[in-house]
């Protein structure tokens, strides 16, 4: 199908999705650079921290590849054209209408879509990549422009899976892009890292995760309180905003505190053991007891009564820390709660 045809949408429109990414000024002007000079590379990284804009921009960049009007000298998506419209991932099935958009996801397809008589549920499968890229990557696009692959949590691609992709990323063809989107780059294999173009996302600024909770329709009050706990990701602030998580994220702070005054190790490790089962989830928890320790030191230092350990609230947030930088490391969700009870208990 050439470019222009099928379903126009003419009475859709739609934002450039790049012109919306907000507060990653070096990653934009590195992607407009691109395409302004039609030097777009054929593979590139997006990493930094969950909840930043990475899938935004993946996404962006995809949609200004595939626009039907965007001149050959030209940067920007014109938020008009079919293309341009279809390219926005669909609320329901989590990816674009646009054919020549593909994205690559544990767990995103049946088994059955894939060859498979069993669900992806430890890792992105070679079957995906054999089904989605190897099939479609010699072959020119459906609709002329361009061929993105977009890989959500590109860690976790089982080691089969990213040497089948690693060929393609060695031979692409002229017009097939892919858009390798982590929190983990290091965990990547150093073959898939050396043939990908790296683009770096920083930690949101505390207003600009308030602003955005609040367009998600986060009441303004909570908004601000969950920005400042939410490190700059706005994926994170919308989970503590969450009144469900937000009563497990309660629960896990109170069962942390009980597993450092209890007389034996025991709650620490049913605690650990606990944790082991939800990754994300363990993250929230761990930035809400570093805001309630950050909460505590703050009343030790005004003289506040009621705080039970105020001297070594300080101290304590800091291991907290530690074991947030520990779980982005890849380490076991299990070890990093034993050891960090074990550290508060010191």
């Amino acid at each position: 199908m050439a470019a222009g045809d099928g379903p126009r949408y003419a009475s859709e429109r739609v934002a450039p999705l790049l012109s919306t990414l907000e507060a990653q000024p070096a990653a934009v002007e590195t992607l407009r650079r691109a395409l302004r000079t039609g030097r777009v590379h054929h593979a590139y990284l997006f990493d930094g921290p969950d909840g930043v804009g990475k899938e935004l921009a993946a996404f962006g960049l995809a949609q200004a590849l595939v626009c039907e009007r965007r001149g050959d000298a030209g940067e920007a998506a014109c938020g008009e054209c079919s293309a341009c419209v279809r390219a926005v991932v669909d609320e329901e099935t989590r990816r674009p209408k646009h054919p020549d958009i593909v994205v690559l996801e544990r767990g995103l397809y049946e088994p059955v879509q894939l060859g498979r008589r069993t669900p992806e549920t430890q890792d992105l499968s070679i079957d995906q990549v054999r089904t989605l890229v190897l099939s479609h990557a010699a072959y020119a696009p459906h609709e002329g422009r361009a061929r993105v692959f977009v890989v959500r949590r590109a860690e976790e691609l089982s080691i089969a899976a990213a040497n089948a992709l690693l060929k393609t990323l060695e031979e692409p063809n002229q017009r097939t892009h892919f858009v390798l989107v982590t929190s983990q780059p290091d965990t990547l294999l150093p073959t898939i890292r050396s043939r990908t173009q790296r683009v770096r996302f920083g930690a949101l600024p505390e207003e600009v995760v308030a602003r955005v909770a609040l367009r998600r329709g986060v009441p303004a009050e909570i908004a601000r309180k969950v920005a400042a706990l939410a490190e700059g990701s706005v994926e994170a602030a919308l989970s503590l905003a969450d009144e469900a998580e937000s009563a497990a994220r309660d629960d896990f702070v109170q069962q942390t505190l009980a597993a450092i005054r209890a007389p034996t190790l025991g709650a620490a490790l049913d605690l650990a053991e606990r944790s082991k089962r939800d990754k994300a989830a363990l993250r929230v928890h761990l930035l809400a007891f570093a805001a309630h320790l950050a909460h505590e030191t703050k009343r030790a230092v005004f003289g506040e009564a009621g705080s039970p350990l105020p001297a070594r609230w300080a101290q304590g947030h800091a291991h907290v820390l530690e074991a947030l930088r520990d779980l982005d490391s890849n380490a076991s969700p299990q070890l990093v709660v034993e050891t960090l009870v074990l550290r508060l208990r010191a």
